[in-house]
């Protein structure tokens, strides 16, 4: 991380003979960031009434200034203010150099490389959602929080348990490696609840990477991954609070506590609470528009000190779920019987993390994490009882020497999976070793190459190789490109992400036996900083493709019961480009807007042996975020701030699952949902915010084929089914919920308190 760094690069002193009663002093001012000239800062000494705005080259002259101490401040929008004291001799010209660190390009971040780096040093463009960003529309887990990144999409895929998955650049969930501390611990039968009960107050920042990154974290990040970073224990506040409902009747509890364990350890306790208990049916379907849910999360971090700041960390966390949608009737007396349908899911599970560094000279990192997750689930009358249990550790080695610094690894995941599905007869035990190696290699001052090559062994699939390569351009200290490219794959896994075969609507069937998915993608990034005296500009451009050879088909209709998976027979593409422009000025007045378009589709060859194109499911061609912030400073004593944000997303048509001759159109319309908060803060650290969620009161027209008839009793019925029209609750692209209030209290206590 840049620090702000002030010194005295030289003390010039000069008198004019016979002159001492006329002399004068001056203050040259330099302003640096990273040692490269910052234009147009603001340069003030308060007491004098005296300063100015640096030139184009980042400097400032004052002349004529009396003797004695002073305060310098400079700010610049955008940066961090600095301020220090300076001290004015009889006759003196002082020649300061001050740096500034900017607020939002400077961040270290590790899910790009796998160690610590500067944001902007970064070959890997990296975005980075942080606490402050997702407190401005506040909600009660993380899957909704990441929908502030462009070309992020959080997509609810099932109308009555509510299940989702995040997408990146259109492409499912399951092609987005979900990590936690770096540990890929959220995937598979965890993919759709993993983001659920992360305790807010536990979260330093998410990290995420859009494109390929199969050659540094294995299977799954084929579109990207999303890393969940942990507080540090030592840098932890010592009590946190946040809490808050809605007019729905939601409540959400997160609570953070730091402690200390004799001389050498350090711990952080979190909880999360979230009850939702009240069903409602506004849309008058007979069905619940939000899944009932009761759950607990636990998280526990420890850091212990060693010799030579050598780290050691574990992590644990503990979840448990009860969470049912359905007929507003349902009870779980009916839980599995065909009187009334529901959707009914319990869930436990446990999480360990571990880093531990090794005593020796030579930096070398173990890691480890393991999972167990544990469903009980009823889809209608359809059972789905399940089990995953993931180990995982990682053995590697960094080392810098000349311009280059590697990075050499050994990886172990050893998978376990059993359900109570015909297509799984026993416990599938699937271990996958692999190994990687990365280089980086610093040509210039601005110039960084970026290598990598990973080899994974599956024992049905044999050696799978995922190479990447990535190239940091920096243009003057203004702009900065970004390429790169590389290959992902993914080992096949599917009953542990479509919800839909579970709903009793539609059966599956696997076609064919199934290959492992590959794709070649590649992604140009172009960054643009605008720094000026009273405002800063941000300005991100990228442009991603992405080429699958091979992937696994879910085949919606061929068939309205049945979901086919078979291999691709052609290709798949994703491509598109996204515009973020991130502005802050000293009103102060913050925005984040991002567009993205993007075109996903597959080509097959059809009964006719032509090519015919697909568009994906749930993949809107043009889709936005925007984020804007006003803050105000009242003329209080008490009062600190009063902040009022306005943030939201905006989609346009996206191709939607249906049926034979289904009156609901096949693409959904434009739509956008609203979010408004305000908050006030009072100078002891307690904050009191509220709002209203969906301000457009946008809501999914009839989302559930046949509600009335949910086991298909009457589907044989000429008169009042034509269309021999099935239970489905798969069309979907919208939370159900309309608007509703929120009012919710936050308390943060810091170390030194």
């Amino acid at each position: 991380m840049s620090k702000i760094y002030v010194f005295l690069c030289g003390l010039l002193l000069f008198s004019f003979s016979g002159q001492s009663t006329n002399a004068q002093n001056a203050l040259i001012v330099n302003i640096l960031e990273e040692k490269n000239p910052l234009p147009y800062a603001t340069v003030k000494l308060p007491e004098l009434q005296r300063g100015g705005t640096c030139d184009s080259l980042g400097q400032l002259i004052l002349r004529q200034l009396p003797a004695g101490r002073h305060t310098l401040e400079v700010s610049l929008a955008g940066y961090f203010q600095h301020r220090e004291e300076i001290f004015l001799g009889s006759a003196d010209t002082i020649l300061l150099q001050v740096g500034l660190q900017p607020q939002t390009l400077q961040e270290v971040v590790v899910s790009g490389t796998m160690k610590a780096v500067r944001r902007s040093d970064s070959p890997i463009p990296v975005e980075i959602v942080t606490p402050q960003l997702f407190r401005r529309n506040p909600s009660p887990n993380l899957f909704e929080a990441v929908g502030m990144v462009s070309g992020v999409q959080p997509v609810v895929g099932c109308n009555v348990c509510n299940t989702g998955d995040i997408h990146i650049n259109g492409m499912e969930g399951p092609y987005t490696l979900v990590a936690l501390d770096g540990m890929p611990i959220v995937s598979g039968l965890a993919t759709v609840y993993g983001l659920m009960g992360i305790p807010n107050s536990m979260i330093e920042r998410i990290e995420v990477v859009k494109g390929p990154a199969g050659a540094l974290y294995g299977s799954e990040a084929m579109a990207g991954m999303l890393n969940v970073i942990t507080k540090s224990p030592e840098q932890a506040p010592r009590f946190s609070l946040e809490s808050f409902g809605s007019s729905w009747g939601e409540y959400n509890l997160d609570l953070g506590a730091r402690f200390k364990a004799g001389k050498s350890a350090h711990a952080i306790l979190g909880l999360n609470g979230f009850v939702y208990d009240n069903p409602q049916d506004r849309n008058r379907d007979g069905f619940t528009d939000l899944t009932l849910q009761k759950r607990i999360s636990i998280f526990n971090k420890w850091q212990w000190k060693r010799p030579e700041n050598r780290l050691a960390q574990l992590g644990i966390r503990l979840v448990g779920e009860d969470r049912w949608g359905g007929q507003m009737a349902w009870t779980p007396a009916f839980r599995g019987s065909d009187s009334l349908y529901g959707e009914s899911i319990y869930t436990g599970r446990l999480e360990l993390i571990g880093l531990y560094q090794m005593p020796w000279k030579t930096p070398v990192f173990a890691q480890f994490s393991y999972s167990s997750h544990h469903q009980n689930s009823f889809y209608g009358t359809t059972p789905y009882h399940a089990r995953q249990d993931i180990g995982f550790a990682q053995l590697y080695w960094n080392k810098q020497w000349s311009r280059h610094e590697t990075l050499l690894g050994a990886t172990l995941r050893y998978t376990i999976y059993n359900d109570n599905t015909p297509a799984t007869p026993g416990p599938a035990h699937t271990p996958l070793p692999g190994a990687f190696l990365q280089d980086e290699w610093s040509l210039r001052s601005q110039t960084r190459l970026l290598s990598g090559l990973r080899a994974d062994f599956h024992p049905e699939h044999g050696l799978v190789w995922a190479p990447r390569l990535a190239l940091r351009q920096g243009i003057g200290q203004a702009h900065t490109l970004r390429l790169s490219g590389g290959s992902g794959f993914r080992v096949v896994n599917l009953f542990t992400e479509e919800h839909a075969a579970l709903t009793g609507a539609r059966m599956l069937v696997i076609a064919e036996a199934l290959q492992p998915e590959r794709s070649w993608g590649g992604n140009a990034n172009w960054e643009w900083k605008i720094p000026r005296p009273d405002w800063f500009l941000r300005i991100d451009m990228s442009a991603f493709f992405t080429y699958f050879s091979n992937r696994i088909i879910a085949d919606y209709d061929t068939d309205p019961n049945l979901i086919l998976y078979k291999n691709l027979d052609g290709y798949a593409q994703s491509r598109g480009a996204t515009l973020q422009l991130d502005y802050s000025d000293f009103r102060p007045v913050k925005a984040l807007i991002g567009i993205t378009y993007m075109d996903v589709f597959q080509k097959n060859i059809n009964a006719e042996g032509s090519w015919e194109k697909t568009q994906q499911l749930h993949a809107p061609r043009w889709s936005g975020n925007w984020s804007l912030t006003y803050t105000l400073a009242p003329q209080n004593r008490h009062v600190q701030t009063l902040t009022f944000d306005c943030t939201g997303n905006w989609y346009g048509p996206q191709r939607l699952p249906i049926l034979p001759n289904d009156f609901r159109p096949e693409y959904s319309p434009w739509f956008a949902l609203a979010h408004i908060q305000a908050t006030i803060k009072w100078k002891n650290r307690l904050e009191l915010f509220g709002g209203v969620k969906n301000l457009f009161n946008f809501i999914p027209q009839n989302p559930i084929m046949r509600p009335f008839d949910p086991f298909d009793k009457t589907i044989n019925d000429p008169v009042n089914n034509p269309n021999a029209y099935t239970f489905d609750p798969s069309y979907n692209f919208a939370p159900l919920q309309g608007i509703r209030g929120f009012l919710g209290i936050r308390f943060l206590m810091m170390n030194d308190e």
